[in-house]
């Protein structure tokens, strides 16, 4: 059986193609390479596919090599710049991700258009939901990287919250220099139980909204902070919230400054039973 390929065509379909799986991949990575390498990239990348598929080539597994090992490496090397072989070899699996992405919206959505001549706007509609898929799984992730559960320790009482990571907590008590956290009030009651709140100082904020304000401060026996791994915070400081910080699904602003120590503090190991 004999096929009857238009190497033109041929090449500019994959060009077209490269450009945007390379485009893809920059997003991905977060890398700054410019638009005119992108396409310097995607053109060697066509330019290489062509060359090996015109070559009489005798075995399959060459031809397999050339396009999937030298045309694949050379054009992501080009356009994207990885440094090293580590990121290249990361930008190359990037490359076939995205390629599984773009053919599966592609195939998708050519099931509505019958027309050969509408290649290229398939292409690009199925580069702008394969960038969207990817901004909200990146976005996603972010978020989940920015919630954590955190463990309240007050005398032989314990409270589990989730904590939201504020990096734009900078609250700091005054008098020590600790960071500081903030808490709901409801999570306070639960610590405390039915005696009075012992300690209590106050220290002042500045809002959005607010200009200056006062928040009763305390100190807790401890917590633990449950990342990947769990952390013992010793002796940290928590303001107590008058509003209502459980419409939002977190009962604790938790400061950035307490997971790389502080000033005062100290992820200290602590031999107790598991929470």
């Amino acid at each position: 059986m004999y096929y009857e390929l238009y190497i033109d065509v041929f090449f500019l379909e994959n060009f077209a193609m490269d450009f945007i799986l390379l485009a893809i991949v920059r997003k991905m990575t977060g890398c700054l390479s410019a638009y005119w390498r992108i396409c310097l990239g995607a053109l060697a990348g066509a330019f290489l596919t062509c060359l090996a598929v015109a070559l009489p080539v005798p075995y399959a597994f060459v031809k397999l090599i050339l396009l999937h090992g030298l045309a694949n490496i050379v054009m992501v090397k080009i356009g994207i710049q990885p440094q090293g072989w580590q990121e290249l070899v990361r930008a190359w699996v990037m490359l076939y991700i995205s390629g599984f992405l773009i053919g599966g919206v592609f195939g998708f959505l050519r099931q509505y258009v019958r027309a050969g001549s509408l290649f290229l706007a398939l292409a690009v509609a199925s580069y702008y939901l394969v960038s969207g898929i990817w901004s909200l799984v990146a976005y996603l992730g972010r978020q989940s990287s920015y919630r954590c559960r955190v463990v309240l320790l007050y005398g032989e009482k314990s409270v589990a919250v989730q904590a939201l990571i504020d990096t734009g907590n900078c609250l700091k008590d005054e008098v020590t220099g600790k960071p500081v956290s903030i808490i709901d009030k409801n999570v306070i009651k639960k610590l405390w139980g039915e005696n009075d709140i012992t300690g209590i100082r106050y220290i002042s904020y500045h809002s959005i909204g607010k200009a200056e304000g006062v928040m009763p401060l305390v100190t807790l026996d401890g917590m633990y902070v449950c990342r990947k791994e769990k952390e013992w915070i010793e002796k940290p400081l928590a303001a107590i919230c008058e509003g209502d910080m459980t419409a939002d699904r977190y009962e604790m602003i938790l400061n950035p400054d307490v997971l790389i120590g502080g000033i005062g503090y100290g992820n200290k190991s602590r031999s107790t039973a598991s929470i």
